[in-house]
């Protein structure tokens, strides 16, 4: 920055040399004004503070250079009027540095007579951090005044030396109240001695406390403040002081009361809700397993409440609930939860290795008699108990297998508790998950026919073949009958499959039909599948819709080892069947305890001997007497027989001897892929004439071994 002019160069002495020195040096902005209030000089710290070098300074005046947006033009108008009038102008002014920034100055102007030369001399220091320390204190001050937070000043010793309004609001003590004493003026006796030293040592190690604290108004009414004290050190050595800043929460606290009780607590009855319920479930599961102690969840449901509520009244069942509520929570121990999670319906949660008197207890105290409106009025419960950790499932988990039980305590007769069976759930677990994964594979058609022939013993003909279902499973690769059908036991699938299998095992002998082959084929039938109402129906109304088709050729296998329970309407449904033109056989026959009545009473038009007997009846006595009894009763009935299980042409003579009519087993093939079926046929037909005999290499075909013959 360049070196200002010399003051009044015209002019030279020692001493206006020195004042040009004093005026260089000096940390004050010094100006000189001609007498029209045009800049004729400045110092080197007016530069430095403004910005402006003396050569863009002179010519100018203070105003213009200097007054920015916010300089107020009435100080600047007042300054002028002063000096004109003869006299000094000292006034605090906001100016603008050349770049813009503002900064506060304390002007000093003083007319100036210099041998003739009128002008004015004007002295400018920077003023900047006093103004913003002025503004902090009016803002502190506006604070201190206006917060809603009462604030309260104490020094070393903890005595007050100032409030604010909020203060005399919040405890109802005046300022000149409390001047002089110490805080403790406020305390409710709420807290020990060690909670008040507890807070004074935070303060000692950290220099802030912050908390919840119960204090006492001026009229003696308690209420709960949120406080944070901070010690504050001035520069003094030694000197520090406290500051204390609280805001009433007592209708936030009791608010957070209410809403808490809304969500966790029942409104009729006072219990905990099914959320609290679940909470407290959550940490008892998580406490049984530090301890390694058990714990009972405990359902139970009122019977008949719904009617005693319609006849009685709701006002009268909401006093029902309560004293049930009541009863209950005197029933259990302290520590263990009474819930009620809707309706008439209650969870215990019992922390105890050894409950079980407690379960007739709860079912006792239900039971005693209820006042209501003058009348004894006896309830009864139902109550499902599952135990923790044998049962270890989540707090729903536990909550719903309790549900569960209840219901079985209900089916068996009311007024009594039943256990949830873990291993039983897992059970259904897993078949609900096989039969999820039997749907899809429906849908998906992963599931083909395979075919095993059947022959005639007088000509080795071949005369038909059994449909015997697979499972393509996409895992596991090609399932067997055995694999997967005790899943479909009971279930809702039974029918779907099965009417699969037939259109599927009709639609195969359409394509042999096709190629030229006059086939029959047998369909395994389970008992759920015939007693379908809509059986009979199906099969008449697709024969119908294939006229084409030879209902001869189309033999139903129904399971004699299956225990029908309406031997009557199967009668009928089969009797129904043969009507159409299909025909009929008995499947597994012998294995079951109603062989003859069977027998008797069902419309068959074939006997199937069990494969069990077959196979070893070579080297058994008993299961070839079976055979031969079978075989006897099937003559004297007047129905032929089909043999199954022959593994061997030694199988087949004996059972020709014995005058069985029909093969079917491994020695002659197992079951054959549908689209097999065609060359295997014509295979058989060169080498029929001589297996009977033994003559032959063995059976045609060795494809798949079904461990269950018998299929859908």
């Amino acid at each position: 920055m360049p070196t200002a002019p010399a003051l009044h160069p015209t002019i030279s002495d020692p001493l206006t040399d020195r004042l040009a020195r004093v005026a260089s040096i000096t940390r004050n902005m010094v100006i000189l004004l001609d007498s029209a209030g045009v800049i004729e000089w400045v110092n080197l710290s007016f530069e430095e503070h403004t910005g402006y070098s003396s050569s863009q300074a002179i010519g100018h005046t203070l105003s213009n250079l200097l007054a920015g947006p916010d300089t107020d033009p009435e100080t600047i108008r007042r300054i002028r009027r002063k000096l004109y009038q003869g006299g000094i102008a000292e006034e605090d002014v906001l100016n603008y540095s050349r770049c813009g920034t503002p900064f506060w100055v304390n002007l000093y102007c003083a007319p100036l007579d210099d041998d003739g030369q009128q002008g004015f001399i004007v002295v400018q220091t920077n003023v900047s951090d006093r103004k913003q320390g002025e503004r902090n204190l009016r803002i502190a001050a506006s604070v201190f005044d206006r917060s809603h937070e009462a604030i309260l000043i104490s020094d070393c010793n903890n005595r007050i030396l100032d409030v604010n309004p909020a203060f005399s609001r919040i405890t109802g003590y005046g300022r000149h109240e409390v001047l002089g004493l110490t805080p403790t003026i406020l305390s409710s006796g709420r807290h020990s001695s060690e909670y008040y030293r507890s807070m004074w040592h935070a303060l000692e190690q950290t220099g802030h406390w912050r908390g919840e604290i119960w204090n006492r108004r001026k009229n003696g009414e308690e209420y709960i403040e949120m406080l944070s004290i901070s010690r504050v050190q001035l520069d003094e050595p030694g000197t520090f002081y406290h500051v204390a800043a609280f805001s009433d929460i007592t209708a936030l606290k009791n608010h957070a009361r209410e809403l808490d009780r809304a969500a966790n607590y029942d409104n009729l009855t006072g219990l905990p809700n099914r959320q609290l319920l679940t909470e407290r479930l959550r940490s008892a599961c998580l406490h049984s397993d530090r301890q390694q102690r058990g714990l009972s969840v405990c359902c139970l449901d009122l019977d008949g409440f719904k009617e005693l509520n319609q006849r009685l009244g709701q006002a009268a069942g909401d006093q029902a609930l309560r004293t049930i509520a009541e009863r209950l929570t005197h029933a259990v121990r302290r520590g263990d939860t009474v819930a009620r999670i809707g309706g008439d319906e209650f969870i215990l949660l019992i922390q105890s290795d050894y409950p079980e008197g407690v379960y007739q207890r709860i079912l006792d105290c239900v039971r005693e008699p209820l006042e209501i409106a003058g009348d004894a009025v006896e309830v009864t419960g139902s109550m499902g108990i599952t135990r923790y950790p044998a049962d270890r499932t989540d707090a729903e988990g536990l909550i719903r297998h309790a549900d569960q039980a209840m219901y079985l305590a209900k089916e068996m007769g009311r007024n009594q508790f039943h256990f949830f069976d873990p291993g039983l759930d897992e059970y259904r677990r897993q078949r609900r998950n096989q039969l999820m994964e039997l749907t899809r594979a429906l849908e998906n058609e992963e599931f083909e026919l395979h075919f095993q022939p059947q022959i005639r013993v007088s000509d080795s003909k071949l005369v038909g073949l059994e449909a015997l279902i697979r499972w393509n499973h996409p895992v596991r690769g090609q399932l067997t009958p055995g694999d997967f059908l005790p899943m479909l036991d009971n279930s809702h699938l039974e029918v779907p499959l099965g009417q699969w299998v037939v259109k599927e095992a009709i639609h195969q002998l359409n394509v042999w039909k096709t190629a030229g082959e006059d086939f029959a084929v047998s369909i395994n039938i389970n008992a759920q599948h015939l007693m379908d109402r809509s059986f009979a129906t199906y099969l008449e109304s697709y024969l119908h819709s294939h006229a084409e088709l030879d209902p001869g050729q189309i033999t139903l296998e129904v399971l004699e080892s299956t225990a029908l329970e309406d031997t009557k309407r199967a009668s009928n449904v089969l009797a129904t069947c043969r009507s159409l033109g299909l025909k009929v056989a008995l499947d597994d026959f012998g294995t079951g305890f109603s062989s003859l009545t069977y027998l008797r009473t069902l419309p068959v038009d074939l006997i199937k001997i069990d494969q069990t007997f077959v196979r070893n009846m070579l080297a058994n006595a008993h299961d070839r007497a079976i055979v031969e009894s079978v075989i006897f009763l099937a003559q004297r009935f007047s129905r032929p027989v089909l043999a199954e299980g022959v593994e061997t042409a030694e199988h087949a003579r004996a059972l020709r001897d014995m005058g069985c009519q029909f093969l079917q087993g491994y020695g002659i093939a197992r079951p054959i892929p549908a689209r097999q079926v065609l060359d295997w046929a014509r295979q058989w037909r060169h080498h029929s004439d001589c297996w009977l005999s033994g003559s032959g290499a063995g059976p045609v075909w060795s494809g798949d071994r079904d461990g269950t013959p018998s299929g859908r």
